[in-house]
């Protein structure tokens, strides 16, 4: 089963580095990118959930991430883990484990 996986170091660049106050909601999504080995990609914008496939409130932080289900096609039963590099948001699809 998929699963949507937000780092502490995410939530906080999400706060810091974006503004992101309680109570807010991400939403993860897929866009085409271009050509290359994979021509999509994902990204983040602020909005409220029309149907979620799945979502997630990472510890204390009072934001929530989802995916609606016109995206999850993207992970293919994978999981997706959003991390924080720097000043970026950076997203690793990974075959969930045993």
């Amino acid at each position: 089963m998929t699963s949507l996986n937000v780092t502490s170091a995410a939530v906080n660049c999400f706060k810091e580095e974006w503004g992101v106050r309680e109570g807010d909601q991400l939403r993860v999504f897929v866009r085409y990118s271009g050509g290359g080995d994979d021509a999509y990609s994902l990204g983040v914008t602020k909005t409220e959930p029309r149907y979620p496939a799945i979502s997630v409130t990472p510890g204390n932080a009072g934001i929530t991430l989802f995916m609606e289900e016109t995206d999850i096609w993207y992970l293919d039963n994978r999981d997706l883990t959003i991390d924080c590099q720097g000043q970026d948001i950076v997203f690793s699809v990974q075959s969930p484990g045993p």
